[in-house]
């Protein structure tokens, strides 16, 4: 009976840090694959279908309220739709094991160089 309320919680913790800018996605991979032993393909499918939602909803607010560089995005989505699906069918045929530390190592570059701007940003060295 209470078999789903982990699972509820840990989506419902990365659903609220998510919409504070945090990378509930992320967090939500990680929750999925340490905490409810899910398998990490499994993870990152369902954190797409996570991600898909609340990323056009950011995209159509964003677009409201003027903040998206279309510049940018003329120069991006050419190179970034060709790239993204080259990658994700070679991922098919990579064992995942091979990929997880990769993965590791990413979110670790990630949360560093996140951690380094926000000191830089508050005029920290």
């Amino acid at each position: 009976m209470t078999e789903f309320l982990l699972p509820l919680v840990l989506g419902f913790g990365t659903g609220i840090l998510s919409a504070w800018g945090v990378g509930g996605g992320t967090l939500l991979l990680l929750c999925m694959t340490l905490f409810l032993g899910v398998e990490q393909q499994t993870a990152q499918g369902i954190n797409l279908l996570y991600f898909l939602p609340t990323a056009g909803m950011g995209l159509l607010q964003h677009r409201k309220n003027g903040l998206l560089d279309t510049d940018l995005l003329r120069t991006a989505i050419p190179w970034g739709l060709p790239f993204a699906l080259l990658t994700a069918w070679l991922s098919t045929s990579l064992d995942t094991d091979l990929l997880r530390r990769p993965f590791g190592i990413f979110l670790l570059l990630a949360g560093c160089m996140t951690l380094k701007n926000t000191k830089k940003q508050r005029g920290n060295p």
